[in-house]
């Protein structure tokens, strides 16, 4: 059992939980879940031994899974990694949610796994707050502190639902044909960014959620309900529903680009 509060570490805090956490055994996932996860991480080459890897924690089910899953690889790889989840809070709980922060509900979730959360503070801007500018800020803050703590890779909790979304987003709304890669070598290939689930789809990150009791914190951003990804989930979903095999199409394009046939 661990006790209450925070303990602040300069400008961040390693999170303990309000509530006794009851420790549970990290299951396994089914075989061809499993398979598709470990086919990504060989695809990409994403982990090697002695890495030391900053797992991205928003709250949502995706970023839990994420952690809960590179955990369950630590034990089992034949290779040695040391994980770190940090989650970085933009403060919107504290004039909602009866001002309770989301790091309690994701500390505690993560505290059964034996996996500790530190919480950093957003960077504070002058400028008005958009979806641009909170995602730019969280990837450089993501980098900053990777850099000044000593890890070499940051790992994401995207899917391949997020990869497709991503594209749809560039080509409609920038105009040009791009989206996030597996893995990404940054700084002189100091610092790699690597996406472990992008061969999983939403369908199979909720089914293994379920399988680690995993729920995600409420998002308290007042731009949520109202994002260009929320508008293209819901064009995307349409396209599913009346044309099947759309989704693995659309997801092999993303390797088969054809640029004898682009303008």
């Amino acid at each position: 059992m661990r006790s209450a509060g925070f303990v602040v570490l300069g400008h961040c805090s390693t999170f303990l939980a309000d509530e006794p956490v009851l420790m549970k055994k990290i299951p396994q996932i089914p075989a061809r879940l499993n398979k598709k996860i470990g086919q990504a991480m060989h695809d990409y080459s994403m982990f090697e031994d002695g890495d030391r890897v900053l797992v991205a924690l928003s709250g949502g089910v995706d970023s839990l899974v994420l952690v809960c899953l590179l955990k369950l690889w630590q034990k089992k790889a034949p290779i040695t990694f040391e994980l770190q989840a940090l989650h970085i809070d933009h403060g919107f709980w504290k004039n909602q949610n009866e001002g309770r922060s989301p790091a309690i509900t994701i500390g505690t979730q993560l505290g059964r796994y034996s996996i500790e959360l530190l919480v950093e503070d957003e960077w504070q801007e002058e400028q008005e707050r958009s979806c641009y500018l909170c995602s730019r800020n969280r990837r450089s803050q993501l980098f900053d502190f990777a850099k000044d703590h000593g890890y070499n890779k940051i790992a994401f909790g995207h899917h391949k639902d997020d990869l497709i979304e991503t594209f749809m987003i560039n080509a409609i709304y920038s105009g040009n044909i791009s989206t996030m890669l597996p893995k990404q070598e940054l700084f002189k290939q100091t610092l790699s960014l690597v996406r472990p689930m992008c061969y999983l789809e939403k369908i199979d990150v909720v089914e293994i959620a379920g399988i680690f009791d995993l729920y995600p914190v409420e998002n308290n951003c007042p731009l949520s309900a109202n994002t260009r990804r929320e508008k293209v989930r819901s064009l995307l979903a349409n396209l599913y529903a009346t044309e099947d095999g759309a989704k693995s199409s659309l997801f092999a394009a993303l390797s088969n680009v054809r640029t004898n046939y682009l303008l």
